[in-house]
């Protein structure tokens, strides 16, 4: 296929950002560009960022935090940022020049200072800049692509090189998470380099991954647009999967084609004014070197769907929609939350479990966390009985600082009162700040039904790991005193807590998701039930992409029901978008079209 001047692989920066919603092909995408790179003779490293990465999944070949080469690949090399193993080398980094020069007590303390889930995210952000500003690591590369995680974490990342500039700027004592006074003329100089080389037309580009979906769309386009006002602004818009229907017979196919044309042609101004470069949708998973190669190169490769005889059937025993509603509902009170990697409709079905039970008559506050939230799109203005909020780490942050100076600052001195300010002004206030609405949240579900909608994988990990911190804390706090209940413990509880598992029939979420699932039970916690979302395998679709990837579900979903969930339901692909009254209500009123199909 010959490539538009405007497509991707021509003139490439040195380095370049994918980001944009969970789902959107964000990996698949980076690897592909990666691996033409390659091909092409240029020395490349990609880089994930994100906390849940599939890289060594897709790519085929263990990847570590050091450059690791890719199987069968010359010139490619990548490496995946571990939050956990970069905390602990950073902390080693930090105190162990003062062990033997400190007391033991000032050195306990530093280690406390650099314990909590901030720290982790400054030490997977320490990281990332070295790839950045680090002559020995540039210079060994014609080009570094990041393959970042879903944009609310990704947008978190990119603006951390001028808020902690800024902040360094202004820090009187050098105390912070950062670790002691001594390393932050160092770092406030790597950041501010950080900050200059993403604002480089030259040397950056930010790439914007959507599919021809409407929210996907509108996201993009709300973080291009903050990306911009923080001077990064040489963007490039990829839309992936986008689906030409080959059976004119086929309902769910046109209804497929027809919702990808109606989001391409209302797509915001900002993106419609990029440079694009758009991908059809493939009837396999972007999984492996050969399916890589293929993606920017091709249309769609030819398919020859099974016959009948050779299609492994559907389990017979998976739970629909609206009995899962009415077994969440018995308690009459209690937190659901949904789970799962970016992109497989958490937001939808946190919705649509919240509008069931509004409609049985139960009070329901939905609510997300998720720093990218949509929820006031997908519920609409046309679905009443519901409270409806959202855990905005701007508002929080406002909000805690006001507390804390009202409460802990209210009896300082002048200088009292600047070091505390100091301290607020820190980016590790929010992590504090949303953990406190996370709570409060929490709380309701004690007298009605708290339905959460959470952010993408590797961002809900760190929110429990700051719940299991605070937990130990109280523990620490009040040894002995058993009458005490922190939100760990409220997770913990089944009979309080039922945790939804969302994925989509495709190997890269019901991977993550298996490994959600075995993060969750380390922390004692024990999903309620999965929910495999927007699936084709249930619709009855005769063409031949849509069949190969109906095809491709089925093991999938048996898989689940019969290794993972307790309990497993399906949704199946809808032609309409589900979002408002008519939407949410139609995922349980396609049941019957359901069951048939499964039968």
């Amino acid at each position: 296929m010959t490539k538009p001047d405007n497509h991707i692989l021509n003139h490439p920066t040195p380095f370049l950002f994918f980001t944009g919603k969970g789902g959107v092909g964000k990996t698949s995408t980076s690897c592909s560009l990666a691996l033409s790179l390659a091909d092409a003779g240029k020395r490349v490293l990609l880089i994930s960022t994100d906390p849940a990465s599939n890289l060594d999944q897709v790519l085929n070949t263990k990847i570590g935090g050091k450059p690791t080469p890719i199987h069968d690949v010359d010139n490619f090399f990548a490496v995946n940022i571990n939050p956990e193993r970069a905390a602990k080398d950073y902390r080693s980094r930090v105190i162990d020049p003062y062990r033997g020069e400190l007391p033991d007590s000032m050195i306990a303390q530093m280690e406390e200072q650099l314990s909590g889930a901030c720290t982790v995210e400054i030490a997977a952000f320490d990281e990332f800049t070295s790839f950045l500003v680090d002559e020995s690591i540039i210079n060994s590369f014609d080009h570094i692509i990041f393959d970042t995680a879903p944009t609310g974490h990704t947008l978190r990342l990119l603006n951390l090189p001028a808020a902690w500039s800024g902040f360094l700027d202004n820090n009187l004592r050098g105390a912070t998470c950062l670790g002691p006074a001594s390393g932050l003329t160092q770092q406030h100089e790597r950041y501010a380099a950080t900050l200059s080389v993403l604002s480089d037309a030259k040397q950056t580009t930010l790439v914007l991954v959507s599919r021809a979906d409407n929210i996907a769309l509108e996201e993009a386009a709300r973080s291009g647009k903050e990306l911009s006002d923080q001077g990064i602004a040489n963007q490039h818009l990829i839309i992936n999967g986008v689906f030409q229907a080959s059976d004119n017979s086929d309902t769910i196919a046109q209804a497929f084609e027809l919702r990808n044309k109606q989001a391409l042609d209302s797509m915001p101004d900002s993106l419609a004014a990029l440079p694009q470069t758009r991908i059809g949708l493939q009837g396999h998973n972007i999984v492996g070197i050969d399916s890589l190669r293929s993606l920017y190169t091709s249309e769609t490769e030819p398919v020859s769907p099974s016959t009948p005889a050779n299609i492994t059937p559907l389990t017979d025993d998976l739970l629909p929609f609206s009995s899962l509603v009415d077994n969440l509902s018995s308690a009459g009170k209690g937190l659901i939350m949904v789970m799962g990697k970016g992109g497989v409709g958490k937001t939808t079905i946190a919705a649509a479990v919240a509008y069931e039970l509004a409609s049985r008559g139960f009070p329901v506050h939905l609510s997300t966390t998720d720093p990218a939230a949509h929820i006031e799109q997908v519920v609409g203005a046309d679905v009443g009985g519901l409270e409806i909020s959202r855990i905005d780490p701007k508002q929080e942050v406002e909000a805690y600082i006001e507390y804390v100076l009202k409460t802990k600052g209210k009896d300082l001195d002048e200088q009292g009162l600047a070091l505390l300010e100091e301290d607020l002004r820190s980016p590790c206030t929010e992590e504090v700040a949303v953990f406190r609405a996370f709570s409060r949240t929490v709380s309701k579900a004690r007298s009605g039904f708290v339905v959460l909608d959470t952010a993408p994988t590797g961002h809900t990990l760190l929110l429990l790991d700051t719940a299991g911190a605070y937990h130990r804390e109280i523990e620490r706090s009040i040894s002995g005193d058993t009458s005490f209940t922190t939100p760990l413990m409220r997770l913990q509880d089944a009979d309080f807590t039922k945790i939804l598992i969302a994925t989509l029939a495709e190997t890269t979420p019901v991977s993550e998701a298996e490994k959600l699932q075995g993060d969750l039970g380390r922390a004692g916690i024990k999903p309620y039930a999965w929910v495999v979302n927007q699936s084709l395998a249930v619709t009855g679709t005769k063409d031949p992409i849509l069949v190969q990837r109906s095809q491709s579900e089925v093991g999938l979903i048996n898989k689940v029901n019969k290794e993972h969930a307790n309990r497993t339901t399906v949704i199946p692909w809808l032609a309409k978008s589900p979002t408002g009254a008519k939407g949410l209500r139609a995922i349980a009123q396609n049941e019957g079209i359901r069951r048939a199909k499964l039968a």
